[in-house]
């Protein structure tokens, strides 16, 4: 969008450079992106919003730099710039407005007030089509309008000015005296003023005579009604066309103009006829015509909007202390219509050309801009602390999205399963199952104590969907019977199977099959986001291992048996399953998050190196390292598991990285040789290590 400066001037008194300016427009949010000197005028360049169509013009633009500058927005009563004032204009303007010739026969028919609500038509008279006035011309060229004659020149100038799009038609070269809106006809054809033939359909509107298609509504006029130096006789368009249909229009018929730019971003239906009369006087004084008929279809009854808005939510929002004087000032200089309720709250009417401005919130932007951004304060945000507590949906919510975000697939089974899978499973059950008194078939006999065979058929029936591996997870509630009465327990199921491909550096694409410890990785992402650490798993035998979260077993991993794999038709692969309590976890869950500052003084590693009988847990060699190693043992982890040749049978070797860290110095190798050697000891006499 480009405005002129002097052309700013005759509605705004304007005491600053045009640099100032620019500079004042772009830090309330009217981006100038670029400001040019030409013909002893400067030009800006502006960046406009999609949600802002009030700045498509000059009036729009000029009422933003009042509000900035403190001025009043002001109009020429006498429709033309100051100092081109005709006497012509001012001995008609009065008599013009509104009049009407008993014998002049002239219809505008609408056929449908969705696609056209409003559409107004000046006939003016009498005119002399010709060259406009050198200020006239200058103005359009430095918007970068092509200047056609007096008349055609005038619907562009107000466009500029006003942002209501008009256009002049030939009147005698419209048919039988109507103008019809409607859409076009399948096939239907005009010749547009560039001379291009367009054809249309029935999805684009346009203004028609009784003959056919005179102009494309909001986009282009036709050739053979356009404005000529033979044209004696006008008719003046202003109206309000549906954005959707003229944005249709404009991308189907590849036709950009001006007018379908406004228009697609929708008109203030106010300006419609304040533009239209003010064209009309700039054609009667400076085309020499008299206006014949005024004449309207169609209406626009909107609801006025009013927001509420209280002094004390802009300085809450602002971080300012801001008076309510000045918060009136501001937005009443902007063109809304404030009324105080009390001193410091305020009824304020939204205008017609302020559209985006739909809550309170977007009022008190208002405020800050004119305000002035660099006039806030810059500080941090307070923080409050507070508790944060979990429903139990919240809880299963939080818990899903950990497991979404490992990359596994949720999926939903059904709760009834037969008794002879159940048994075949090998897993455990202390309770006596829960069955259906009238089941419909055997295989829907028990409610599932378990959610493992519901997720084994499920990774069954994907993998016989050819998926190479199968992630997939399920939270729901299981069924027992206790005491002769049934209880029902929230569990989170894990099942894998199957192996995917991944890319190492230096090792290329490598298979990772599903295994034991997947399912391991997995729990340790849920319990560290949940705040669990005294967890263990322990092997109940070569399939199974035990979830225990203090003394308490809460789950099981465990290996589907070949006997079940070979009932669903799993061939060449283990399925490994996850299943826990919630509930029993609840109680495990600690929330509380502590800030840990950062070490002042570098860490120092040593590596220890064994070999062990295969049965001994690691974590119980890691436990007997923190005990001997003191307080200076930050952490101690397996950083390498080896099994092979160099390895006897029955036995594994192991690498465990210990880190030295002391918040108050850097430790000497004086001090670390003893601690690591105290661990080394320890796992050679309470393990029968050997030291590698």
């Amino acid at each position: 969008m480009k405005v002129i400066y002097s052309w700013l001037k005759d509605f705004v008194e304007i005491k600053i450079s045009p640099q100032a300016l620019a500079d004042k427009l772009t830090l309330a949010g009217m981006e100038v992106a670029s400001l040019e000197k030409k013909s002893g005028d400067f030009i800006f360049e502006m960046e406009i919003t999609a949600n802002r169509p009030d700045l498509l013009c000059v009036v729009g633009i000029a009422r933003e730099v009042a509000a900035l500058t403190n001025k009043k927005l002001k109009f020429d009563t006498r429709y033309l710039p100051a100092g081109r004032q005709g006497s012509i204009l001012d001995t008609r303007r009065s008599s013009n407005r509104g009049s009407r010739i008993e014998d002049q026969k002239f219809t505008i028919k609408i056929e449908d007030k969705k696609d056209c609500p409003l559409y107004t038509a000046k006939i003016i008279k009498g005119v002399k089509v010709c060259p406009s006035p050198r200020w006239m011309k200058q103005r359009l060229e430095l918007m970068g309008s092509r200047s056609v004659n007096n008349v055609v020149d005038i619907t562009n100038y107000i466009l500029f000015e006003r942002g209501e799009p008009l256009h002049a038609f030939d009147l005698d070269k419209l048919s039988q005296g109507e103008i019809i809106v409607r859409r076009a006809t399948k096939d239907e054809g005009l010749i547009t003023i560039d001379g291009v033939e367009r054809r249309l359909s029935p999805e684009i509107l346009v203004i028609a005579d009784r003959a056919a298609p005179v102009a494309i509504a909001g986009v282009m006029g036709g050739r053979d009604t356009e404005v000529t130096a033979a044209t004696k006789n006008i008719l003046l368009e202003a109206a309000i066309f549906n954005p959707i249909l003229i944005r249709h229009a404009r991308q189907a018929l590849g036709l950009p103009s001006e007018s379908a730019y406004r228009f697609e971003r929708g008109i203030d239906f106010n300006v419609v006829e304040d533009a239209s009369w003010r064209a009309t006087k700039l054609i009667c004084a400076i085309a020499g015509g008299r206006l014949i008929l005024a004449k309207s279809a169609g209406s626009l009854k909107t609801k006025k909007k009013t927001l509420y808005l209280e002094t004390s939510a802009v300085n809450k929002a602002l971080g300012i202390d801001i008076k309510s004087t000045k918060v009136k000032k501001i937005l009443s200089g902007l063109g809304f219509q404030v009324k105080a309720k009390t001193k410091n709250n305020f009824a304020v009417g939204i205008p017609s050309f302020r559209p985006d401005a739909s809550l309170s919130i977007d009022l008190i932007e208002e405020v800050a801009r004119i305000f002035g951004y660099p006039q806030i304060p810059i500080s941090l945000p307070a923080i409050k602390p507070q508790v944060t507590t979990y429903t139990a949906r919240e809880w299963v919510s939080e818990i899903k999205n950990i497991l979404t975000s490992l990359g596994l697939n949720e999926v939903i089974t059904y709760s009834l399963v037969d008794r002879e899978s159940l048994r075949g499973m090998n897993i455990g059950l202390n309770h006596p199952l829960a069955e259906i008194l009238n089941p419909l078939s055997k295989n829907e006999a028990v409610l599932r104590p378990t959610l493992a065979l519901s997720l084994a058929r499920c990774t069954a029936h994907n993998l016989s969907q050819q998926q190479e591996y199968v992630n997939i997870f399920e939270i729901a509630k299981v069924f027992y019977q206790e005491s002769g009465h049934l209880k029902e327990e929230l569990v989170l199921g894990v099942a894998l199977c199957g192996e995917k491909s991944r890319f190492l550096p230096g090792q290329g694409m490598v298979k990772d099959s599903a295994g034991p410890l997947n399912l391991k990785g997995i729990l340790e992402v849920i319990f560290e986001r949940l705040g669990i650490k005294d967890y263990s798993l322990t092997k109940l035998d070569d399939q199974q291992l035990a979830l225990r979260l203090g003394q308490e077993k809460i789950g099981l991993i465990l290996s589907l048996p070949k006997s079940i794999l070979d009932s669903l038709n799993i061939k060449n692969k283990d399925v490994w399953l996850l299943e826990f309590s919630l509930e029993r976890l609840a109680a495990y869950v600690n929330l509380k998050k502590r800030f840990t500052a950062l070490p002042l003084y570098p860490g120092i590693f040593r590596d220890i190196s064994i070999v062990l009988r295969e049965e001994i847990l690691v974590e119980d060699v890691l436990g007997a390292i923190k005990e001997k190693a003191g307080p200076l043992l930050k952490e101690a982890k397996i950083t390498d598991y080896y099994k092979g040749k160099q390895i006897p049978p029955g036995f594994k070797g192991l690498t465990i990285s210990c880190l030295y860290l002391s918040p108050q110095r850097t430790l000497t190798e004086a001090e670390i040789i003893p601690l690591n050697s105290l661990a080394s000891h320890i796992l050679i006499e309470r393990f029968a290590a050997a030291i590698r």
